[in-house]
């Protein structure tokens, strides 16, 4: 768990990571505003206390065979991300956001290249707010059809009546935007 300057603010912060180090004991590394963590993430967020995190972003790993994952079938892995969606909704506070970013698998006679988010939309607790597409201009290499150049993130909230969203923050300043 990272937090940047800017965005909740390290003392708004500390008293968040406190009780992350209380219940899972000294970090891997540490510093200003963060914790890491090493070890399995079901363990890890079963051990945390409801409600506790504004926001979460992750993009696990997409089960397609990097050499930091171990790919499983298909209805196992989705079942995974489920359970593990589910610990990061009751760690999430009422008011707080999830982002998730999944990339793309294949579904033998079914699909070549599927975002993995589409997959989970029923398994998800979230309510869905947006989907951002990120695009880029490198993608793996294809013969048979288009290179996919853009992942998927996900913006989901727990409660779609009370979340915040400060779009000045996130403004393009190189875009004109009427009124």
């Amino acid at each position: 768990m990272k937090i940047q300057r800017g965005g909740l603010g390290v003392s708004l912060v500390r008293p968040i990571l406190h009780q992350v180090q209380e219940r899972l004991g000294p970090p891997a590394a540490t510093g200003e505003g963060y914790l890491i963590y090493q070890g399995d993430s079901l363990s890890l967020m079963s051990q945390l206390p409801e409600g506790l995190f504004p926001l979460t972003v992750t993009s696990p790993p997409y089960n397609i065979g990097k050499e930091y994952e171990s790919p499983r079938p298909i209805k196992q892995y989705l079942d995974w991300c489920e359970a593990w969606v589910g610990e990061v909704y009751r760690t999430t506070r009422g008011d707080g956001a999830f982002w998730l970013n999944l990339g793309y698998v294949s579904l033998e006679r079914r699909a070549k290249a599927i975002p993995l988010s589409y997959l989970l939309w029923d398994r998800i607790p979230f309510y869905l707010v947006q989907e951002i597409v990120w695009n880029y201009g490198a993608g793996v290499a294809a013969k048979r059809s288009f290179s996919p150049r853009n992942e998927k993130f996900m913006w989901y909230v727990k409660d779609p009546g009370q979340y915040t969203f400060d779009l000045d923050a996130v403004r393009d300043p190189n875009v004109k935007y009427p009124k």
